[in-house]
């Protein structure tokens, strides 16, 4: 009889666990579904705020990317007195027209200017602060206190299975009742020795992962779906870019770079050849320019 008691204890707090995680999955997909995030803002978490305000500053005609990722404003884009409503392709437009006319990479904006890394943040801070608390399911590891509780349960209950699974077997059942109840009891023990595969299926069947992160990985930006197939490479090549097309920006050595004199000559080299790619570029656009004619 004890053997049923006990495994009616430990299943009965394992369907308790199943009804409160079901019930907090619930919530959580709930929640998520009821969110109401700015384009923007669902870009800026995933990181991708630049490419999307840069393909929306392609569409609006502010902008042009070439093939091999450098961003060049277009008569409008240096019209003083236009400018996009959204925050961030304002910012970004502001940082172009900063670098204009030097051909400079949306990446090594995104990167490198600090004015337009201030104000993206601060867009986003605001726009963080509306968003609601989001639970999330808890981790069962060891890292918390009461999974050590639970492993001492484990081990209890482990020596309580071996005692009747031995009680069986020194002392074999006589009669009916005796054999009824050693039935029930290997029943029971059947039970308990499938606990930890059942408490598995509840974690798997009640697991909803970052659904958070899910519906943000799911969205693309409007102005990122609007562009062509060649446009958007066009974008990803320029996002891409930290360091070819620098615009006005002298070459920056990153912090983490060896001081020896091989690196040194790679990075004159790349600085060098980093400027002859700019001055191909400033010679286009004069040869392009009536004026100079």
């Amino acid at each position: 009889m004890s053997v049923v008691v006990v495994a009616v204890v430990v299943y009965g707090s394992l369907g308790l666990r199943w009804w409160w995680r079901a019930r907090l999955r619930r919530r959580i997909l709930a929640l998520v579904a009821g969110l109401d995030l700015e384009p923007y803002h669902a870009a800026a978490l995933e990181y991708e705020e630049t490419p999307a305000a840069a393909a929306e500053l392609m569409l609006d005609g502010y902008l042009d990317i070439d093939g091999e990722g450098v961003a060049l404003l277009t008569e409008a884009g240096r019209d003083p007195g236009r400018a996009p409503v959204e925050a961030i392709p304002a910012a970004l437009l502001e940082a172009l027209r900063r670098h204009d006319p030097e051909p400079v990479s949306i990446g090594w904006i995104d990167r490198r200017d600090e004015e337009y890394q201030s104000r993206c943040l601060a867009y986003r801070e605001e726009r963080d602060a509306l968003l609601p608390g989001i639970p999330r399911m808890p981790a069962w590891d060891g890292r918390q206190p009461w999974a050590c509780c639970s492993c001492l349960g484990f081990v209890l209950l482990g020596f309580f299975w071996l005692l009747v699974a031995e009680m069986l077997v020194i002392a074999p059942p006589h009669g009916l009742r005796e054999w009824a109840a050693a039935v029930v009891a290997a029943a029971g023990l059947a039970a308990l020795a499938f606990r930890p595969a059942a408490g598995r299926a509840v974690r798997a069947r009640t697991e909803c992962g970052d659904a958070f992160r899910d519906r943000l990985r799911a969205t693309t930006h409007p102005a990122m779906e609007a562009l062509d197939e060649q446009q958007r490479q066009h974008v990803r090549t320029s996002a891409d870019d930290h360091g070819r097309w620098r615009g006005l920006d002298r070459f920056v050595p990153d912090e983490d770079e060896d001081d020896d004199a091989y690196e040194d000559d790679e990075d004159d080299e790349d600085e060098w050849w980093g400027w002859v790619d700019a001055y191909h570029y400033r010679a286009a656009d004069h040869e392009d320019d009536p004026d100079t004619a």
